[in-house]
C-alpha cells in the first residue's frame, strides 16, 4: 500500500538514500510535468515505483487520472469493481460522460482552428486538413442524420468505409447519441460483412460508393448490396461519395450521406452516458469459426487509449501523430481516432499503401507533412527493406521523434533497419504488444526509467496498470529470469474488453477459464535475464497474418465448403514478410480425379470471397490423411513443424492412429 502524502511536504531528507541525484531530478520533473495529478504521492521516486503503484493501487491510480484527464458530466463514486473469474469489469461506476465531447467539443471550445485530422489521400500530395471546429460540425450533422434514421441509445451502427474524416466523424457521431458502432474492415468480403452485421444487429450501415487504395478502386457499395441480401436488420444505408462512381441506390433504404448532412443541423446535444455503456463492437477471429464481437466500454476504454497514446509515445501537443493503420482494426480505433483526439492531438489518416506510387511513399509523406511519430506494422517494414535504402534516405526524416511498431513481433533485422536507416539511430523504437481485447498498448519499451535501454525485437516493459505474469501448464506462476510460459495479466485495467456481444459465457471461457484469476492472452512469452518480455507466438489456433488475427477454424470452414473437399487443417508458418503465412492441408473426397491445380485455385478464390485476401493460403497441400490421435484429434503441432521445415523435431508420433501418414505428408511437402 502506498501512503498518500503531499509531495510538497517532502524534503531532501526523504531522498537521502537515492544514489543518483540527476536521475531523481529528472524523475521529479517527469512526474510534475507528465503526471502532475500524481504529485501528491510523494514516495514515488522512480518509474518502477510509479508502475508498482499502478498495479498495487489500480483503483487510486486510474481514478486520479480519470478525474484529471476526462471531462465528466457526473463524477463517479466507485473506481473499480472487477473479477477475473467471472469476467466482470466495472470502472468509474456512477460516472456519466460523452465520448464525442471528450474527443472533439472540449478542444473545439478552447482552440477551434487546431488541426484534428490530416487526411493523406491515396493520390500523393493530395491532403485535406480538418480542424476541431470542422470535425465538430461533421459529427453534429451525422449524429442528427442517424437520429432521423431512427438510431437511439444502444442501437448498433455498422461502418464499412474507406479511411477518411467522414469515417472518423461517423464513429464519433454514433457515440454522441449513445449508440454503438461496429467498424468492419473495408477489405472483407460480402459474406464476412454480412456475418458481422447480422451478429451485431445493426440498424444502419454507413458505406461509400468506392474506396481508393494504391491507385485501385474497390466497389464498397456493391459489396454492401450483396451482403444485405442476407441481413434483415439494416433499414437504412448511408452512402458517402468518395469517387463519384455511378452506383445503384435502393429506394426507401439508401441515401447519400452528404445530402443528409446538408439537411441536418450541426448542433446535436450529446447524450450523457454511463461509464460502462458500450462504445463499440469490433469483430476479431478466434479459435472457432465464428468471429467474435469484442465489446469495449466508454470511459474505461477512452482513458486507457489516451493514457497509453500519450505516454508510450511521449506525445506532445502540436505534434502530428502518424499511425498508418486502417480504422477497421483496433489499432486504428485506439491510435488513429480515440487516443489522439482524446489528447487534443493531430492524427494522420493514411488512405494509401506503403508502395504507391513507389516504395518511398511513407518517407516522402514524412518529409512533406513533417510527421513527428510514425507507427506502422512489421509486415510493411519487411516489405520495404527489400526495395533498398535509397527510397528512405533521399527524404528528410528529421521531424520524426518516435518510431512505433504494432501488429506482430518485430524481427531483429527489421528493428535494426527501422532504427538505423529510417530513424538515423536517434529515434526510440516503441515496439508495442497488445490486443483488440486489451484496448491499448500493454507492453512497450516506453515509458520507462530515464535512459532505459531498448532491446531489439522485444516489447520489453509493462505499461502502467499492466501486471504480466508467466504461468506453467499447472497454472503456477513461473518465477525468476530467463524463463518462458503462458503470458497472462494479473491486474485489471480500464481498457479491458467487457464481453463478447451476445455471449458472455464465451468471453469467460476464452479468456479466463484456462487460468482462473488471470486474463489469458493466448500468447507465450519469454522473460529474459534483464526482466524484459519477448513474445514467442500464439498458443492457440490463431494465426497472425500481416498483423491481422485469423482463426484457423474460420479458414477451414471455408475450405470444406468446396464440393470436392472432405477435410482441411490450417496452420501458420514463418513468413519473411507477413510474419506468418497460411498453410492448408486438404483431403479431397474419394473419387475426385480433377486437376489439383484447378482445385487449388478454386479454394483460394473461395477463401478470398468468403473472408478476405489476407486469409488466402500461401500453400495448399493435398494429402490422403492427417496426423490424428486415436480419439480423432488432429495433431496441429506436427503440421506446424512440417510447414516450417522442422521435420527433425516432430517429437513422438507413435501414439498417432496412423503414424505412417506423417512420412507421406513430409514427402508431399518436400515436393511442393
Amino acid at each position: 500500500m502506498v501512503r498518500s502524502v503531499l509531495f510538497s511536504r517532502f524534503t531532501d531528507k526523504f531522498f537521502a538514500g537515492f544514489k543518483n541525484r540527476s536521475c531523481l531530478a529528472e524523475f521529479r520533473q517527469f512526474t510534475s510535468t507528465t503526471f502532475p495529478e500524481l504529485a501528491e504521492f510523494g514516495n514515488i521516486s522512480s518509474h518502477e515505483d510509479l508502475h508498482k503503484f499502478s498495479i498495487q493501487r489500480p483503483d487510486k491510480f486510474w481514478s486520479v487520472l480519470a478525474r484529471s484527464r476526462l471531462k465528466w458530466e457526473t463524477d463517479f463514486h466507485t473506481p473499480m469493481d472487477c473479477d477475473f473469474r467471472t469476467g466482470k469489469f466495472n470502472w468509474f461506476l456512477g460516472g456519466k460522460l460523452n465520448i464525442s465531447v471528450n474527443c472533439v467539443d472540449r478542444w473545439a471550445e478552447v482552440d477551434p482552428e487546431r488541426i484534428a485530422l490530416v487526411w493523406e489521400k491515396d493520390e500523393q500530395g493530395e491532403v485535406e486538413n480538418v480542424s476541431y471546429s470542422q470535425l465538430q460540425d461533421m459529427v453534429g450533422r451525422i449524429a442528427n442524420t442517424l437520429k432521423q434514421a431512427g438510431v437511439g441509445v444502444g442501437d448498433v451502427v455498422a461502418l464499412y468505409m474507406p479511411i477518411s474524416p467522414v469515417a472518423v466523424a461517423s464513429m464519433l457521431a454514433t457515440a454522441r447519441i449513445g449508440a454503438v458502432h461496429t467498424v468492419v474492415f473495408a477489405g472483407f468480403s460480402a459474406e464476412a460483412l454480412a456475418a458481422r452485421v447480422e451478429d451485431s444487429g445493426a440498424k444502419v450501415l454507413i458505406t461509400a460508393d468506392e474506396s481508393v487504395r494504391g491507385g485501385r478502386r474497390t466497389p464498397l457499395k456493391r459489396t454492401v448490396d450483396t451482403a444485405l441480401e442476407k441481413c434483415e436488420t439494416v433499414k437504412t444505408v448511408l452512402v458517402m461519395r468518395r469517387t463519384g462512381a455511378e452506383i445503384k441506390m435502393k429506394p426507401n433504404r439508401d441515401e447519400w450521406l452528404d445530402e443528409c448532412m446538408l439537411r441536418s443541423s450541426p448542433i446535436c446535444a450529446p447524450k450523457s452516458m454511463n461509464s460502462e455503456d458500450p462504445l463499440f463492437l469490433l469483430y476479431t477471429s478466434g479459435s472457432t469459426g465464428k468471429p467474435k464481437g469484442v465489446s469495449h466500454s466508454s470511459a474505461g476504454y477512452l482513458l486507457y487509449a489516451m493514457v497509453t497514446m500519450k505516454h508510450a509515445f511521449d506525445y506532445k501537443q502540436g505534434e502530428l501523430f502518424g499511425c498508418v493503420a486502417d480504422i477497421g482494426w483496433i489499432t486504428g480505433h485506439s491510435y488513429v481516432v480515440y487516443g489522439p483526439l482524446a489528447n487534443g492531438g493531430t492524427s494522420l489518416l493514411f488512405e494509401s499503401t506503403p508502395v504507391y506510387p513507389d516504395p518511398g511513399r511513407y518517407w516522402e509523406m514524412v518529409e512533406r507533412l513533417k510527421i513527428n511519430h510514425f507507427y506502422g506494422a512489421p509486415t510493411a517494414l519487411r516489405l520495404l527493406i527489400g526495395y533498398g535504402d535509397e527510397y528512405v534516405t533521399k527524404y528528410d526524416r528529421s521531424s520524426i521523434r518516435k518510431l512505433g511498431s504494432v501488429g506482430e513481433p518485430l524481427n531483429q533485422e527489421a528493428w535494426h533497419w527501422f532504427h538505423s536507416v529510417v530513424g538515423e539511430k536517434r529515434c526510440d523504437i516503441v515496439d508495442t504488444w497488445w490486443q483488440t481485447e486489451t484496448g491499448g498498448v500493454a507492453i512497450s519499451p516506453r515509458p520507462s526509467a530515464p535512459n532505459a535501454p531498448l532491446s531489439p525485437g522485444k516489447p520489453q516493459r509493462p505499461m502502467f496498470g499492466m501486471n504480466p505474469v508467466l504461468l506453467d501448464e499447472k497454472g503456477e506462476e513461473v518465477q525468476g529470469l530467463g524463463v518462458s510460459g503462458s503470458l497472462c495479466l494479473a491486474t485489471p485495467w480500464p481498457g479491458i474488453a467487457r464481453t463478447l456481444h451476445g455471449d458472455h459465457q464465451r468471453f469467460v471461457q476464452t479468456y479466463f477459464s484456462a487460468y482462473p484469476g488471470y486474463y489469458f492472452t493466448g500468447d507465450g512469452a519469454f522473460r529474459d535475464e534483464k526482466g524484459d518480455y519477448q513474445i514467442t507466438g500464439r498458443m492457440d489456433d490463431v494465426i497472425n497474418v500481416t498483423g491481422h488475427r485469423l482463426g484457423t477454424a474460420e479458414v477451414e470452414d471455408v475450405l470444406t465448403e468446396h464440393d470436392n473437399v472432405a477435410e482441411a487443417a490450417v496452420v501458420g508458418y514463418p513468413h519473411e514478410v507477413k510474419g506468418e503465412g497460411v498453410y492448408a492441408y486438404v483431403i479431397l473426397k474419394q473419387g475426385v480425379n480433377l486437376d489439383e491445380e484447378n482445385i487449388r485455385n478454386e479454394l483460394k478464390l473461395l477463401v478470398k470471397s468468403k473472408i478476405s485476401g489476407f486469409a488466402i493460403p500461401e500453400f495448399i497441400l493435398f494429402t490422403p490423411g492427417l496426423p490424428k490421435t486415436r480419439s480423432g484429434k488432429i495433431m496441429r503441432r506436427i503440421l506446424r513443424k512440417i510447414a516450417a521445415n522442422q521435420m527433425d523435431d516432430l517429437g513422438d508420433i507413435s501414439t498417432l492412429a496412423e503414424p505412417e501418414i506423417v512420412e507421406t505428408i513430409i514427402q508431399k511437402h518436400q515436393k511442393k
